[in-house]
């Protein structure tokens, strides 16, 4: 039996840390760690719910999603 793997470096493509990306909440600034849930709006968007731990605030972001294309 064969196998095959893949080998992925370990280099971060951006110089910027993830926690960056992460919001904060806009009544009571904590910072979120997880959204609380995820879907797909369409093929290049989800939406992410997020609520604060702190104040129970809840409120939803969209991000959309680059397309990979390989060769």
């Amino acid at each position: 039996m064969s196998a095959i793997a893949e080998v992925l470096s370990t280099v971060a493509h951006r110089p910027e840390p993830r926690c960056s990306e992460l919001p904060t909440c806009p009544v009571c600034a904590d910072s979120m760690v997880a959204a609380e849930a995820s879907a797909y709006v369409s093929d290049h968007m989800i939406s992410y719910l997020w609520t604060c731990d702190t104040c129970g605030y809840g409120f939803v972001t969209k991000h959309a999603v680059k397309r990979i294309v390989c060769n």
